[in-house]
């Protein structure tokens, strides 16, 4: 028997919905790793040299930071629409977190470019070799990380609040719902991690090996470590 299309209607909403939901994570998670590999705590020379090295694999991550925003907001928007109903108060907050994630990670790419600018001038200036250059192109990856650090702070929350809303609802299976919580320590942890010297280094080392599994697993536990002595402190 086919389902009446009032029915139909929300539940392939949900699906597009959840298909770019993973799109987001996967697409950022992405970028994450590939930016393992070409930044180097501490030595902004190695650095600029492997950005410039690979530039075209630099402004795609670019690319791919904002096509994560792009299905975060496609994402952000369905799930508003589908929830609207379970909890009109709920979903409008929730959706409020995802945008705010959004517009933060989309201001943290302005510092992408701003590094890719300083060192393709400095290349073509040929003063790449000047240091406080590099230096400052390392900086604003910093920034970068930084700032797109809170975006996942924003998105953390968001993440919550959409499993509970799914949890409460029958649109989608409730097996979802428990899974969006794994996601965000396997992927949006090592991501925030990210923004600490030490733990890109970890990262970095691992992925020299070859042991994605190891490289994620190393970042999570200092991770861990990091929110305990926090907590004491």
């Amino acid at each position: 028997m086919m389902e009446p299309l009032g029915e139909t209607a929300p539940r392939f909403r949900a699906h597009i919905a959840v298909v770019l939901f993973l799109t987001t994570i996967l697409t950022g998670g992405a970028a994450a790793i590939v930016r393992w590999r070409l930044v180097i705590p501490g030595d902004a020379i190695s650095t600029a040299t492997n950005i410039l090295a690979h530039e075209r694999l630099f402004q795609m991550l670019l690319a791919a930071d904002l096509i994560s925003v792009a299905c975060y907001i496609a994402t952000t928007l369905l799930f508003y629409e589908l929830f609207k109903p379970v909890s009109e108060r709920l979903s409008l907050l929730t959706a409020s977190l995802g945008i705010t994630s959004c517009v933060v990670a989309t201001f943290s790419s302005l510092f992408h470019i701003a590094a890719l600018i300083i060192l393709r001038g400095a290349q073509y200036l040929n003063i790449l070799t000047v240091q406080p250059l590099p230096d400052l192109a390392l900086m604003c990856l910093k920034l970068r990380a930084q700032t797109y650090s809170i975006s996942l702070v924003f998105f953390g929350i968001y993440c919550l609040l959409i499993a509970y809303l799914i949890l409460r609802s029958a649109v989608l299976p409730r097996i979802v719902g428990v899974l969006i919580p794994a996601l965000i320590i396997l992927i949006a942890l090592p991501a925030l991690a990210a923004t600490d010297a030490e733990l890109i280094a970890a990262g970095h080392a691992a992925l020299d090996r070859s042991d994605l599994d190891q490289a994620i697993g190393r970042l999570e536990k200092d991770v861990a470590v990091n929110v305990q002595t926090d907590s004491r402190l």
